[in-house]
């Protein structure tokens, strides 16, 4: 019962919000109307690519949804991206935040999810001048002539056996090794398993998150616990 009750609650106050949302917001573009709490999620299909591109040729290049609570401009033209990728770049920069790079990336820092502010152009600063320039990466240019020769050797032995081999599974073995010899200085131990943790990662970042959608979810929603336990696995 009181399950169901605060269940009543959050509804009737999303509900609320969504009608004064909707009452007092600017001139937006055209889009599909939204429905109360999810907006335009149950739009997206499947394929929510192909599901925006039949949206757009109803409601024209520049077109407006709400992704649950949040607002969102879909842009669907070479010309009109231009005008937002280029011409008026520093005004969409910034990335959305969302649950999984808050405890990931220690509140959305960084150069890949931090907005776009003078934090943001010092550390592009920083990796441009300390990880980046042209001095920097030739003096890793052994380093790499060196994994390379290896991978080269190896794939030579397999042609005059007669082996099939998976170039995507060498090819990531010879950019993980690439990667624990510069930033480790050491060999690919099989005690850290780098590229375990860059999936695990990656598909945090990517997975469906309501909160994302519908902020008030986030104290109560399961998947913020799952967040959580897979950083107590990357940090212990």
């Amino acid at each position: 019962m009181l399950f169901q009750a605060l269940a009543i609650i959050f509804i009737t106050l999303s509900f609320i919000v969504f009608v004064f949302q909707n009452k007092h917001h600017g001139r937006a573009a055209p889009g599909p109307k939204p429905l109360p709490i999810i907006g335009n999620l149950h739009m997206l299909g499947k394929l929510p690519h192909r599901s925006l591109q039949s949206l757009a040729t109803k409601y024209g290049p520049i077109m407006s949804l709400k992704l649950g609570q949040v607002p969102a401009i879909v842009v669907s033209s070479p010309q009109t991206a231009e005008l937002f990728l280029k011409t008026h770049d520093t005004v969409f920069a910034s990335r959305p935040k969302i649950q999984a790079t808050d405890f990931l990336c220690h509140g959305s820092k960084g150069l890949a999810f931090s907005e776009y502010s003078a934090y943001w152009r010092n550390a592009r600063k920083v990796c441009t001048l300390q990880l980046l320039s042209a001095s920097k990466v030739e003096m890793f240019a052994p380093l790499r002539r060196e994994e390379l020769g290896v991978l080269m050797k190896s794939l030579k032995n397999s042609a005059e056996s007669g082996e099939v081999v998976d170039l995507s599974q060498l090819l990531g073995e010879l950019m993980e090794n690439i990667v624990f010899k510069m930033v480790l200085g050491r060999n690919k131990d099989d005690r850290f398993d780098l590229k375990w943790l860059i999936y695990e990662v990656m598909n945090l970042v990517g997975a469906f998150n309501l909160a994302d959608y519908m902020p008030w979810l986030g104290v109560f929603d399961p998947q913020v616990y799952q967040i959580q336990s897979h950083i107590s696995i990357f940090i212990f």
